[in-house]
């Protein structure tokens, strides 16, 4: 029990610690210090909702149904695409953007919104979570694999409060415009690569 656990712990740290979509609009409300309660709390209880379908095995429904892959493949792509325009746009205007003052142009809704669209319209979320950690945890037997599923989840409750709530340890490094203006053309262009992998793949 305990080492389908520990699987599924460094399987899930192994999925999530990575620089895409979800995690760089986190990282920008952690900098920002705006919404970052609401924000955490989608990303950890959408992980939790994809990883508890994986593990009971829905995967094997994304496997075999494509058309849902190729529609959320697409609406992503188009989602990424905006957003990642959005943030070109936001680094024009350097002076505008500080550490501590949150986006006037992000109400909660908007950003509950925006949280759930990268969440949710990321065909890799279902690949990867749902369809991958539901295959190996099927490894690990029809118990171990609830354990392992419990690690995954340890996984996600550990990493998006801590990106998003430490987040606001490096608004010192960012609390100059032409910082910002490089984070927000980062986010641009892996938001853009995403949006045309998606497309290409």
């Amino acid at each position: 029990m305990i080492s389908a656990s520990l699987a599924g712990l460094l399987t899930g740290l192994s999925l999530i610690v990575a620089i895409g979509a979800q995690n760089a609009y986190l990282l920008r409300q952690g900098l920002q210090r705006d919404h970052v309660g609401p924000v955490v709390l989608i990303c950890t209880l959408s992980d939790f909702v994809l990883i508890i379908a994986g593990v009971s095995g829905i995967g094997t429904v994304v496997r075999y149904a494509p058309w849902l892959l190729v529609t959320m493949r697409w609406a992503g792509a188009a989602f990424l695409t905006w957003y990642g325009l959005s943030s070109a746009w936001h680094a024009r205007h350097p002076s505008a953007l500080h550490a501590t003052t949150p986006d006037e142009a992000s109400g909660p809704g908007a950003v509950v919104r925006r949280t759930l669209a990268l969440t949710w319209l990321n065909p890799h979320v279902y690949l990867d979570t749902v369809v991958l950690l539901g295959v190996v945890a099927g490894a690990h037997g029809p118990t171990g694999r609830w354990w392992f599923g419990a690690g995954a989840c340890l996984a996600s409750a550990l990493w998006f409060p801590a990106l998003g709530f430490g987040a606001r340890l490096l608004a010192p490094l960012l609390a100059r415009p032409r910082a910002w203006q490089v984070l927000d053309l980062l986010i641009a262009a892996t938001m853009l690569l995403i949006a045309l992998e998606l497309a290409l793949n």
